[in-house]
C-alpha cells in the first residue's frame, strides 16, 4: 500500500460518499447538495452521452460514461489538494485500467450491433481495390485496437505527470528562494509563488478537460462501433 494507493482510495471513497448522499433521498424540489449532484449527472447525460449517442445508446452507456469522467475527475483533483499533492491518475495503472475499459465497451458495442460484421467493416471499408486491402488492414488493426488504448492512456498518464512536476517545480523552487537564499533571492520566490499559484487553477481547468476528453473519446469509439455501416 503506497501513499499514491491512499489517495486513490480517499477520492474513491469521496466521489461514492457525495453521490450518495446526493441522491439517497430525492426529491422533486431539489435542495442545493441535489442540484449540484443531478447538475453534474445531467452534464455527462446531455454533452457526453446524448450529445453523441443519441438517447437510447446514451442511456445504455451512461453508466460507464459516468463513472469514468467522476472518477478521473476526482483523481485528478487531489494533484491540487494539500498534503495529497499528486493526481491518483498520475500513474499508469489508473488510465491504462480505464483505456482497457474503453476498448472493451468500444468492441462490445461493435461486436452487439453486428455479431458477425464489426471485424470487417472495422478493418476493411468499402469501396477500395481489392490489392490496397494488404495494406489497409494491417493500419487500420494498429490505428482501431492498438493506438487508440494507447493514446487514451499516455494522453491522461501524461497531463497529470507533467502538471504534478511543474507545481513541484514552482514551489520547491520558493522555498528555495526564500528560506535558502532570502534577501534579494525573496522577490524570486515571490514570483515563483505567484506562478504556482496561478498553475494550480490552471490545473483545476486540467483536471476537468482530461476527465472530459476522456469520457467523449471513449463515446465517440462506442458511436463509431454502433453507427449504422456496423
Amino acid at each position: 500500500m503506497t501513499r499514491i494507493n491512499v489517495i486513490q482510495i480517499i477520492a474513491t471513497i469521496a466521489v461514492v460518499l457525495i453521490f450518495w448522499l446526493g441522491t439517497r433521498r430525492m426529491r422533486i424540489v431539489p435542495g442545493r447538495f441535489q442540484s449540484l449532484v443531478e447538475m453534474g449527472l445531467d452534464f455527462v447525460r446531455v454533452n457526453i452521452a446524448h450529445d453523441l449517442l443519441g438517447k437510447k445508446d446514451g442511456d445504455r452507456f451512461l453508466p460507464i460514461l459516468t463513472t469514468m469522467f467522476f472518477m478521473i475527475l476526482f483523481m485528478n483533483l487531489t494533484g491540487i489538494i494539500p498534503f495529497m499533492n499528486i493526481a491518483g491518475t498520475s500513474v499508469i495503472a489508473v488510465p491504462l485500467l480505464l483505456a482497457i475499459v474503453s476498448y472493451v465497451t468500444f468492441i462490445y458495442a461493435g461486436i452487439k450491433k453486428s455479431p458477425g460484421n464489426f471485424f470487417k467493416n472495422s478493418l476493411m471499408p468499402p469501396g477500395l481495390p481489392w490489392f490496397l486491402y494488404i495494406l489497409i488492414i494491417p493500419l487500420e488493426f494498429l490505428s482501431t485496437f492498438i493506438i487508440r488504448p494507447v493514446t487514451l492512456t499516455l494522453r491522461l498518464l501524461m497531463n497529470m505527470i507533467v502538471g504534478h512536476l511543474m507545481l513541484v517545480l514552482f514551489f520547491a523552487a520558493t522555498q528555495f528562494f526564500i528560506f535558502g537564499l532570502s534577501g534579494f533571492w525573496s522577490l524570486l520566490g515571490v514570483g515563483t509563488l505567484a506562478f504556482g499559484f496561478a498553475f494550480t487553477l490552471f490545473e483545476i481547468l486540467v483536471a476537468f478537460l482530461q476527465a472530459y476528453v476522456f469520457a467523449i473519446l471513449t463515446a465517440v469509439y462506442i458511436q463509431l462501433a454502433v453507427a449504422d455501416e456496423h
